[in-house]
């Protein structure tokens, strides 16, 4: 009798019980979205691979066809014409001092707000006139694939909702650019490599650079490139001074 009514005075309260229903609902839920996810996670990895994989053979058939091109070229004593870039990187290489009101606005609308600032432009008559009135406070070049993957994989962040996003995961990019079939990495280099449909919108997405100062400076910045300086046009030399600067 006294175990009974002890039993009967332990009683659980019933909002008690209430809660551990809901709380209980609520788990059985979140378990249930994450087996979803899960799944949805394992589908969309085995498609990247997928499409890395035939972005690798693209490069890889593009580079041989070249060698190939300029073989050929040579085996019959004739020149080979090499493609004409597509993409070019642009570094801002000096400060604001004394920079007139004109060149200001153009670099303002190149995104080189700073000193060691760099971004991805699409080769046109409109880009490279802009470059030839800035020559003095940029160098640029036309990028290989492995500048432009250390890039956005080490240095590169998204701009969301105007704030600066680190790409952390493939979903950042996926939210901002999924309706113009750029879902992951690889997709988003293989765009801004090859100057694809949605070049602006994927260039828009990404975040000027900011690049550290170069390892071991960069002596007669008043100077053009050809005459031994640093600013203007440095072709395919490009890609070492980013090396030094990333």
């Amino acid at each position: 009798a006294i175990n009974q009514q002890s039993a009967a005075m332990a009683k659980v309260p019933e909002h008690v019980l209430k809660k551990r229903k809901a709380q209980d609902a609520i788990a059985a839920k979140k378990a249930e979205e994450l087996a979803v996810q899960r799944k949805a996670n394992k589908t969309a990895r085995a498609e990247i691979y997928k499409k890395a994989k035939g972005y690798a053979k693209e490069y890889k058939d593009t580079e041989a066809q070249l060698v190939n091109m300029r073989r050929v070229a040579k085996k019959h004593n004739n020149f080979f014409m090499e493609p004409e870039p597509k993409v070019v990187f642009v570094v801002r290489i000096k400060g604001i001092n004394a920079v007139d009101p004109k060149t200001r606005k153009i670099l303002q609308l190149m995104r080189l707000r700073q000193i060691n600032n760099g971004v991805f432009m699409k080769v046109n008559s409109a880009s490279i006139m802009l470059l030839r009135l800035v020559a003095s406070y940029v160098t640029y070049g036309p990028p290989n694939l492995k500048t432009v993957r250390e890039l956005i994989y080490k240095r590169g962040f998204g701009s969301v909702n105007k704030q600066r996003i680190p790409i952390t995961d493939n979903s950042v990019i996926a939210n901002a650019l999924g309706d113009k079939g750029i879902v992951c990495m690889e997709d988003l280099i293989h765009e801004i490599y090859t100057a694809g449909p949605a070049f602006k919108e994927a260039n828009r997405f990404l975040w000027p650079f900011k690049l550290s100062c170069a390892k071991g400076g960069m002596p007669k910045k008043r100077y053009h490139f050809v005459e031994g300086g640093q600013y203007g046009d440095r072709e395919e030399l490009i890609n070492p001074l980013v090396r030094r600067m990333n």
